[in-house]
Protein backbone atom coordinates (compact mmCIF):
# COMPACT_ATOMS: atom_id res chain seq x y z
CA UNK A 1 0.00 0.00 0.00
CA UNK A 2 2.66 2.39 0.66
CA UNK A 3 3.73 2.12 -2.60
CA UNK A 4 0.95 2.63 -4.20
CA UNK A 5 0.41 5.93 -2.38
CA UNK A 6 4.12 6.43 -2.91
CA UNK A 7 2.77 6.81 -6.84
CA UNK A 8 -0.49 7.68 -6.72
CA UNK A 9 -1.23 10.35 -8.83
CA UNK A 10 -3.26 13.63 -8.33
CA UNK A 11 -7.29 13.47 -8.36
CA UNK A 12 -6.81 9.38 -8.19
CA UNK A 13 -9.54 7.67 -5.64
CA UNK A 14 -8.69 5.51 -2.97
CA UNK A 15 -10.39 2.57 -4.32
CA UNK A 16 -8.13 3.20 -7.50
CA UNK A 17 -4.78 3.38 -4.97
CA UNK A 18 -6.39 0.57 -3.70
CA UNK A 19 -6.55 -1.29 -6.73
CA UNK A 20 -3.15 -0.43 -7.67
CA UNK A 21 -1.84 -2.06 -4.55
CA UNK A 22 -3.40 -5.26 -5.04
CA UNK A 23 -2.21 -5.72 -8.58
CA UNK A 24 1.34 -4.60 -7.26
CA UNK A 25 0.64 -7.23 -4.50
CA UNK A 26 -0.16 -9.98 -6.95
CA UNK A 27 3.25 -9.37 -9.05
CA UNK A 28 5.19 -9.50 -5.95
CA UNK A 29 3.67 -12.89 -4.93
CA UNK A 30 3.69 -14.35 -9.17
CA UNK A 31 7.56 -12.69 -8.93
CA UNK A 32 8.59 -14.90 -6.22
CA UNK A 33 6.01 -18.19 -7.10
CA UNK A 34 8.08 -18.07 -10.33
CA UNK A 35 11.62 -17.63 -8.24
CA UNK A 36 11.36 -20.72 -6.45
CA UNK A 37 10.12 -22.32 -9.57
CA UNK A 38 13.19 -21.01 -11.06
CA UNK A 39 15.51 -22.23 -8.04
CA UNK A 40 13.43 -25.62 -7.98
CA UNK A 41 14.36 -26.10 -11.41
CA UNK A 42 18.04 -25.46 -11.30
CA UNK A 43 18.40 -27.72 -8.08
CA UNK A 44 16.90 -30.41 -9.37
CA UNK A 45 19.22 -30.12 -12.82
CA UNK A 46 22.39 -30.21 -10.29
CA UNK A 47 21.27 -32.86 -7.99
CA UNK A 48 20.64 -34.90 -11.52
CA UNK A 49 24.24 -33.42 -13.11
CA UNK A 50 25.59 -34.60 -9.34
CA UNK A 51 24.00 -38.32 -9.90
CA UNK A 52 25.60 -38.54 -13.32
CA UNK A 53 28.96 -37.65 -12.22
CA UNK A 54 29.05 -39.94 -9.21
CA UNK A 55 27.91 -42.99 -11.94
CA UNK A 56 30.24 -41.61 -14.40
CA UNK A 57 32.82 -41.99 -11.68
CA UNK A 58 31.86 -45.19 -11.38
CA UNK A 59 31.76 -46.52 -14.76
CA UNK A 60 34.97 -45.29 -15.02
CA UNK A 61 37.38 -47.60 -13.40
CA UNK A 62 35.60 -50.67 -15.09
CA UNK A 63 36.30 -48.84 -18.94
CA UNK A 64 40.04 -48.76 -17.58
CA UNK A 65 39.99 -52.31 -17.09
CA UNK A 66 39.32 -52.92 -20.68
CA UNK A 67 40.67 -49.94 -23.20
CA UNK A 68 40.23 -52.00 -26.07
CA UNK A 69 36.46 -51.70 -25.96
CA UNK A 70 36.32 -48.33 -25.51
CA UNK A 71 37.81 -47.41 -28.78
CA UNK A 72 35.72 -48.28 -31.10
CA UNK A 73 33.31 -45.99 -29.62
CA UNK A 74 35.47 -43.02 -30.34
CA UNK A 75 35.95 -43.74 -33.95
CA UNK A 76 32.31 -43.69 -35.23
CA UNK A 77 32.20 -39.56 -33.85
CA UNK A 78 35.51 -39.71 -36.01
CA UNK A 79 34.25 -41.07 -39.34
CA UNK A 80 31.03 -38.47 -39.06
CA UNK A 81 33.28 -35.32 -38.64
CA UNK A 82 34.73 -36.23 -41.64
CA UNK A 83 31.74 -36.68 -43.78
CA UNK A 84 30.63 -33.45 -43.88
CA UNK A 85 34.05 -32.65 -44.89
CA UNK A 86 34.28 -35.10 -47.83
CA UNK A 87 30.72 -34.40 -49.14
CA UNK A 88 31.78 -30.87 -49.92
CA UNK A 89 34.94 -31.68 -51.46
CA UNK A 90 33.18 -33.15 -53.57
CA UNK A 91 30.37 -31.34 -54.74
CA UNK A 92 33.30 -28.56 -55.16
CA UNK A 93 34.58 -30.96 -57.79
CA UNK A 94 31.48 -31.87 -59.40
CA UNK A 95 30.84 -28.08 -59.28
CA UNK A 96 34.28 -27.05 -61.24
CA UNK A 97 34.02 -29.95 -63.55
CA UNK A 98 30.63 -28.85 -64.36
CA UNK A 99 31.89 -25.54 -65.22
CA UNK A 100 34.47 -27.21 -66.98
CA UNK A 101 32.41 -28.55 -69.60
CA UNK A 102 29.93 -25.58 -69.81
CA UNK A 103 33.03 -23.30 -70.60
CA UNK A 104 35.81 -25.18 -72.33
Amino acid sequence: MQVAKATQRPGQTKEQTKLIAQGIQKGIEEYKKRHKEKARELDKQKRKLAQQQSHDAKVQPQSLASPSESEPDSRPGQGASRLPWLLLALSWLGFIGYFLLLHP
